[in-house]
């Protein structure tokens, strides 16, 4: 300050203009004195705070790069994730720079790679389809017997009005499998549920399937009313499913249904041992409900290839322990060469519990478990659908489903539509959705009249009681909310409590403007991948629960949280307010990411493992015959060392 005070009362000086007077520069000398005495403060003063200004300009530009950075890094991670953050209205916080796309898209495929587990070469560069699948068969695994083995069964034969009728189950394991055994071949045994099931096979049980174009065969296994109460609807139904996702059912285990259990297990061992034709068969054992399969067919075939997938969550020991025969349903499993699951999560589950309930050996560096002599590799195989989808070459155009489907449902043609496709299972959340529409209308009274829900759900474990509730509450939440809003003809909600067929179920997906997948809890869900492979016109939008497997690869959905329903509502909200270039570009990646993973890589990865340790053991036995021979006498003599 005294600085400033003084340069002000400088004494004034004049100063003549040289072109037009010609006349020296006049300065007095006091003027001068005091320039002088000014600089010399000027540079005292600059010295003693020097550090401090420069500090404070230090701080003020870090702070600055912080914030750009920050902000710079928030907008790139949510643009390769595909999950930027969404105005109210449905739009972007901030448009990307058209340059930027082709850069995103392909850092997006770098970071889908990495987040998938690693791959043998083998597997990442082959283009995944029922030839490629065929071949990895005959090269890697040349003249490999195929046997399947499942509680559902492909195609069922039922008996209505004197005529027997083909019906293809809702089921997920069903859509993914079929295809894999329609391009490998072999046997599959399950059991037979329909009511004209034994009126169309032969002696053995065997029908050849798919009908007209056979190329595999079905081998059906009939259950007593006491075997199937027990064991499907008592021990696997009652107590693992439950036990397995995390909706706040309590499990309920009994003697008697596990008596069951062990006797159904048995019973399905025992075909397949019937039915291999060879020592070292390649048998893939699907979910809960032969969790003791894996070892007893093992006892029986020590040298096959077992290959058990787990198709729902696999819960933490603490949840786990619940189970009275834990550790013979961890035995059980561990008879398999490979052990499957839909995510790394559920595999370290896995992992956990049997360090905690066995006596194991576990190398957590390759994921895998010693019980015994039998070494079981631990893995993530996130299940898929085939790509393309056969269901979808014999569809309308997109404006001929839309058409359709509406006049069918009665929905009025300028009506946006959401639908929900699933079976009627507590853990679908389907009440849930409906209140999340409820909280849509409450929010945004706007779409009241211009947007309707409509929700295909079969009936299934009716016998069940909870089975029964969950029902009766999704349709007592519909005829509420459709009470409180619906209006000249409009209903909010159209639920159909009825099975559909797989080419009736994608012409809804190619009608919809957003598909609904609320999962409490699930292990992959592949409603959500069959959305995204019907719309092959890159429309359409996906609304995922983040409890449902598929969030961890369909990270361009709206992902929700299904107990949140305001914020589930917002997100019905923003699915239908997004701009159709936004809209596009997500189903562009979702598809990208399906047809990439597909039904023939998770069968190709699994059988590619299979093949590698075949020939590792093959390897090792080689290795044990050279160490040891026997002379003519009978002794043991070491050959080479």
């Amino acid at each position: 300050m005294q600085m400033a005070v003084r340069f002000l009362l400088l004494p004034q000086v004049r100063l003549v203009d040289i072109g037009r007077e010609a006349a020296p520069l006049v300065a007095r000398p006091a003027l001068i004195a005091a320039t002088l005495a000014l600089f010399a403060e000027t540079i005292e003063f600059a010295g003693d705070n020097l550090a401090a200004v420069l500090a404070l300009l230090g701080m003020g530009a870090a702070v600055a790069a912080i914030i750009v950075t920050r902000l710079m890094r928030r907008y790139w991670i949510h643009a390769m994730y595909g999950d930027r953050p969404m105005k109210s209205d449905g739009n972007d916080g901030a448009e990307m720079a058209p340059q930027a796309k082709p850069l995103i898209r392909r850092v997006q495929s770098m970071l889908r790679s990495l987040h998938m587990p690693r791959l043998p070469g083998k597997a990442i560069r082959v283009n995944w389809s029922p030839d490629s699948l065929r071949s990895v068969l005959d090269k890697e695994l040349p003249g490999a017997e195929v046997l399947v083995v499942s509680n559902r069964e492909p195609y069922i034969h039922n008996l209505e009005d004197g005529h027997i009728t083909l019906q293809r189950p809702a089921s997920g394991l069903v859509t993914a499998l079929e295809p894999v055994m329609r391009a490998c071949g072999g046997i599959w045994i399950a059991h037979a549920s329909g009511s004209a099931d034994q009126a169309v096979v032969d002696a053995e049980g065997h029908l050849p399937v798919p009908p007209g174009a056979p190329t595999y065969t079905l081998r059906r296994i009939w259950l007593s009313e006491e075997e199937q109460d027990g064991y499907y609807y008592g021990f696997a139904n009652e107590g693992m499913w439950p036990l397995c996702h995390i909706v706040f059912i309590r499990p309920t285990f009994r003697a008697s249904d596990w008596e069951q259990y062990v006797a159904v297990n048995r019973k399905f061992a025992d075909a397949v041992i019937a039915e291999a034709r060879t020592a070292d068969p390649v048998i893939l054992v699907q979910d809960y409900h032969f969790a003791l399969l894996p070892r007893m067919v093992r006892e029986r075939l020590p040298e096959a290839t077992i290959i058990t997938f787990w198709h729902i969550p696999w819960p933490n020991p603490e949840v786990f322990g619940i189970c009275p025969w834990k550790e013979d349903i961890l035995s059980g499993l561990l008879g398999s060469s490979i052990l499957g699951f839909h995510t790394q999560f559920h595999c370290l589950n896995f992992l956990e519990s049997a360090d905690r309930f066995l006596e194991c050996q576990i190398d957590r560096e390759h994921s895998t478990i010693r019980a015994g002599e039998v070494s079981t590799l631990v893995r993530p195989y996130p299940i898929s659908i085939e790509w393309p989808p056969a269901a979808l070459s014999h569809q309308a155009p997109v404006k001929a489903c839309r058409e359709s489907v509406h006049k069918t449902f009665g929905i009025a043609p300028d009506v946006l539509l959401a639908v929900g496709v699933e079976r009627f299972d507590y853990t679908k959340g389907i009440a849930d959705r409906f209140h999340a529409m409820e909280s849509l209308l409450d929010t945004h009274p706007e779409w009241i009249g211009r947007v309707t829900l409509l929700q295909i759900a079969a009936p299934t474990r009716t016998r069940l009681a909870a089975y029964r509730d969950a029902q009766a509450e999704a349709e007592a939440v519909a005829q509420a909310v459709n009470a409180r809003f619906g209006r000249n003809g409009w209903a909010p909600i159209v639920l159909v409590a009825r099975h559909h067929e797989p080419d009736a179920v994608f012409t809804l997906f190619r009608a919809a403007d957003l598909c609904m997948v609320s999962s409490l809890h699930d292990g992959m869900n592949l409603v959500a991948k069959e959305f995204v492979a019907a719309r092959d016109d890159e429309d359409g939008v996906l609304v995922l629960s983040t409890f449902a497997g598929a969030s961890r690869e369909l990270r361009e959905a709206l992902i929700v949280n299904p107990y949140d329903i305001r914020a589930m509502g917002e997100a019905i909200h923003a699915a239908l307010s997004m701009p159709a270039e936004q809209r596009r570009e997500r189903m562009r990646l979702m598809r990208e990411m399906v047809g990439e993973n597909n039904i023939y890589f998770w069968a190709g990865r699994m059988l590619l493992d299979a093949a590698r340790m075949r020939k590792r053991r093959n390897i090792e036995q080689q290795a044990q015959a050279d160490e040891v021979s026997t002379d003519e006498w009978g002794r043991k003599r070491v050959v080479n060392g």
